[in-house]
């Protein structure tokens, strides 16, 4: 996980930054005027007396579609000390004051506030930028009940872009590091929440934001609402609905457990994601907030420890794996294929999509992915292929791609995370019949070889074919491992990977009936012994594309990764010889 550690004047460099000193409690306090703040505008709104839906767009409070009768209402109360406003330098340097809403979160160091992603980026360019517990309209810095902290440092996730609808709107949290004030440090003046990262989507909390002042809410006053969760489609969000959402509510939390006078409770939660929060449409009444996996629990690790991490690319580390898109985008992942296209050694994968699209995913090496990269747009030629794997057979230490023609074409592209697809490749064996009817293939260490130069090959009479020492150019030599029968024609998908831990690599079958078997050991002597690691399963029939690598960072080939009917796709790290390993969603389902 890439995350940035910055200063207020940051720049985006390969070293760690020193945080510059910003300006003093002192200055900020006669900075922060009840006129500046009065004024200031939701994160990313235009100047005016138009109010933005989380900061989204300029839009009046009575421009939006009518709610679903039954969609409550938000209370106006007169708020709590552990949830606050941040207040912040417009960008460019002069422009309007902006503002968002932050909650204080529990840490040995008690100088931790949570807040938005999208509003982490604009006070991290800000040289002005304060957070106000239980903020006061009309009240300037020094007259505020709690005082005013200047913020020292911004924690942010280098993969979150602002306000973005793709998959990294999973990331659209941060954490700000403030300065003590008079009174102390923050939470010994406020109290906390309690971060709490959870893996579900259903929950009782009660939203807490600052919506714009204004025609829409002149006292500039904060509101709670009292909800039920739900997921966001394709994505690892909450979603929930109550009117009066407007734009400044970003980065309030969503309390579960909810203290109603102590304002305490576990922050599941906080207003952002996709498009910033809320809906295409920018209704007041629909809102979103990231879930908090394993990404959100790292990001919250280094702002409590005030670790300094620059923008060193690549952006490597611990954290959950994800994939950008919807499962409705996934359902049309037609061939998946993993290898170290890199040298990076650890995985990467190849998805060749129903429209000809191929696109690179690349690993992390902790289970994740960072940003994908087009190796070819949309075209007519790879909607034609049939079949595709990945191994070495260039022994250049970096991965090529086999792919297996509609035509009974086989060619091999070398090195495709150097030279990418965009050439003729190598014939392996011109257009013909008989390997028409490869139905799959998978690549692996079966024989002596370092490298991945080993093919089996499902026929679609259950004949399996096991090729050893292929090259560019060569199929190597021949091996027959079973002759045609019927029972292999049930074998629906193969992949390989090393399960038992040996050198030696294991041949895994997922059946047409959802029973999944791996045969270790598998040789050019024969197929190893068949070990079961799934009864006949139902859920397993709608296994429609599956592939392994090393995403996890053991060091072996043994992530399991599987692509369903309905789009949802799933990791299972460090599988073994007889079980699935850990269960990890890249691609949410979508319900």
């Amino acid at each position: 996980m890439g995350i940035l550690g910055t200063g207020p004047a940051s720049a985006a460099s390969g070293t760690p930054p020193t945080p510059a000193k910003g300006p003093s409690l002192s200055e900020e306090e006669k900075y922060w005027t009840a006129g500046r703040m009065d004024n200031a505008v939701p994160v990313d709104a235009a100047p005016g007396p138009a109010a933005a839906r989380h900061g989204i767009s300029a839009q009046r409070a009575t421009a939006h579609r009518p709610p679903p009768s039954g969609t409550p209402e938000p209370e106006h109360f007169a708020g709590h000390r552990t949830v606050g406003t941040f207040f912040f330098d417009g960008t460019p340097l002069g422009g309007p004051k902006t503002y968002c809403t932050g909650s204080v979160v529990h840490t040995a160091a008690k100088d931790i506030v949570l807040t938005a992603g999208h509003c982490g980026l604009g006070l991290q360019g800000a040289t002005h930028r304060i957070f106000v517990p239980m903020y006061r309209s009309g009240k300037s810095a020094a007259e505020q009940p709690y005082g005013v902290f200047p913020v020292a440092q911004m924690y942010l996730d280098a993969r979150y872009s602002k306000n973005t609808k793709s998959a990294a709107s999973d990331l659209d949290l941060a954490f700000a590091q403030v300065d003590a004030n008079s009174h102390g440090k923050v939470e010994d003046v406020t109290g906390a929440l309690t971060f709490t990262p959870t893996s579900s989507y259903h929950h009782k909390v009660t939203v807490i934001g600052y919506p714009g002042s204004g025609d829409i809410n002149p006292g500039h006053t904060p509101v709670r609402c009292p909800v039920s969760t739900s997921q966001l489609p394709g994505f690892r969000q909450l979603r929930m609905t109550c009117k009066g959402f407007y734009g400044g509510v970003s980065g309030g939390p969503w309390i579960e457990d909810y203290d109603s006078a102590t304002g305490t409770g576990k922050v599941i939660g906080n207003t952002g994601g996709y498009n910033g929060g809320g809906n295409d449409a920018n209704d007041d009444w629909v809102t979103y907030a990231p879930v908090y996996g394993k990404d959100a629990q790292d990001l919250f690790d280094h702002a409590a420890a005030h670790r300094q991490l620059g923008r060193k690319p690549p952006y490597q580390g611990p954290g959950d794996p994800w994939l950008p898109g919807s499962a409705a985008t996934w359902q049309h992942a037609g061939l998946l294929a993993s290898g170290d296209f890199r040298q990076t050694g650890h995985s990467d994968m190849i998805v060749v999509w129903t429209d000809g699209e191929v696109t690179l995913y690349p690993g992390n090496g902790h289970g994740g992915y960072d940003t994908e990269r087009r190796l070819l747009a949309p075209n007519g030629t790879w909607k034609n292929a049939k079949t595709i794997t990945a191994g070495d057979f260039t022994g250049s230490d970096q991965f090529d791609l086999l792919v297996r023609w509609v035509d009974g074409e086989v060619t091999l592209y070398g090195d495709v995370g150097s030279n990418g697809l965009d050439r003729a490749g190598t014939q392996m064996i011109k257009p013909n019949d008989t390997w028409k009817n490869a139905v799959q293939i998978a690549a692996g260490r079966f024989n002596a070889s370092q490298h991945v130069t080993d093919l089996i090959v499902r026929w679609v009479d259950g004949e399996l074919t096991l090729y050893t020492n292929v090259g560019a150019g060569t199929f190597g030599q021949e091996h027959k491992l079973k002759d045609p029968n019927d029972t292999w024609k049930n074998a629906t998908l193969l992949t390989s990977g090393e399960f038992s831990g040996n050198t030696k690599w294991d041949l895994m079958v997922r059946w047409i009936d959802g029973e999944l078997d791996n045969y270790v050991g598998t040789t050019t002597s024969g197929l190893g012994s068949e070990q079961r690691i799934l009864d006949p399963d139902k859920t397993w029939t709608h296994d429609t594309a599956m592939t392994t690598g090393n995403y996890s960072g053991n060091g072996r080939t043994d992530d399991l990764v599987i692509r369903w009917s309905d789009g949802e796709t799933t990791m299972y790290t460090d599988t073994g010889a007889t079980r699935l390993g850990t269960e990890h969603t890249l691609v949410a389902p979508t319900s």
